[in-house]
């Protein structure tokens, strides 16, 4: 089968279409042929050579956490009335390819209504948004700041903000994201690449500054994003766009009543709650209240320049392979 290899650690030009052997299902796991691959941030820092402490990934490999497709295969104990089905699953093997194996417990079944490219473009970002939503606990009336708007995460908990019935406020850099976080229903929408962008928060909230913020930057600009919270507010922090992880000393939060919440510091979600909160966004998704932002969709071939408009910063929205 054709597959995404990352030679080397290095920049996107590592990333080479390879014939490899085909994916085969152990106990317990099954194999598909996916539509649609996710693609994220972390794939472009991984295949950089960072965070070898927390993922140890060595070249050759193939990248790639998930995406959607159908069941071709199962292996030992599983159901074989599940070859056919329409699936959307986290990858045990990497899913830069035209198959990937995954875990049987892991696999959604995707709802009718529900795309091969949307459910892909939930298998991470969905649950990650779903997961900080339930975290920072919104409610109603509140004001809620999204950094990183215009990502895969961060247009879903515009939706998911909104649908709450919080007032949102958008951050983001550029005018073509911004158009999109209005479209998806924020209430105010600011470029942080402005200097003046943090007072305009405070203004939009009437000087407090905001009950609840999503940090989904990292680095200096995560820290810029936690001086917008107000006294007694929240601050989530799942970014590292910027330059690393948004770091926040202990007495500057304390000194404000801030609560703190570092999501990356609590590792992974076990494959029950992934199950669990995928399936919710699937849901979610069949019932129009969110929809995953596609902006870039790539045939497998061309990884390389998904991964040059990530790290460009040029993706508004979700980035996808397709297979077919």
């Amino acid at each position: 089968m054709r597959a995404i290899q990352v030679e080397a650690f290095g920049g996107p030009e590592v990333l080479l279409i390879a014939e490899v052997p085909d994916a085969v299902a152990g106990p317990g796991q099954a194999v598909v042929r996916p539509a649609a691959v996710d693609v994220i941030y972390l794939d472009t820092l991984l295949r950089s050579g960072w965070g070898g402490g927390y993922f140890p990934i060595e070249p050759p490999y193939v990248p790639g956490g998930g995406g959607a497709g159908t069941v071709t295969a199962v292996g030992e104990g599983v159901d074989a009335g599940l070859v056919g089905r329409q699936v959307v699953a986290r990858a045990a093997s990497g899913a830069y390819a035209e198959q990937f194996v995954a875990p049987v417990d892991e696999l959604v079944e995707v709802p009718d209504g529900v795309s091969a490219t949307d459910a892909a473009a939930l298998v991470h970002d969905g649950v990650t948004a779903l997961s900080l939503a339930r975290t920072g606990k919104i409610a109603p009336g509140e004001w809620v700041l999204v950094a990183a708007a215009a990502g895969g995460a961060g247009s879903l908990l515009v939706q998911l903000a909104r649908d709450a019935g919080a007032h949102v406020v958008a951050a983001a850099r550029g005018e073509r994201k911004l158009a999109l976080a209005r479209e998806l229903g924020a209430d105010v929408v600011l470029d942080y690449s402005e200097p003046d962008w943090q007072q305009r928060v405070r203004e939009a909230t009437g000087g407090a500054g905001v009950d609840l913020a999503f940090d989904g930057a990292g680095g200096a600009l995560g820290r810029a994003v936690f001086e917008t919270v107000a006294e007694g507010g929240r601050f989530l922090t799942y970014g590292t766009a910027d330059g690393g992880l948004t770091e926040i000393a202990p007495a500057a939060a304390e000194a404000r009543g801030v609560r703190v919440v570092n999501t990356l510091e609590a590792g992974p979600h076990t494959p029950a709650v992934v199950r669990e909160l995928l399936g919710e966004a699937l849901s979610l998704t069949a019932q129009g209240r969110i929809r995953p932002a596609i902006g870039a969709t790539y045939p497998l071939e061309r990884a390389v320049d998904a991964h040059t408009s990530l790290e460009g910063r040029a993706t508004v929205g979700k980035s996808l392979l397709t297979t077919a």
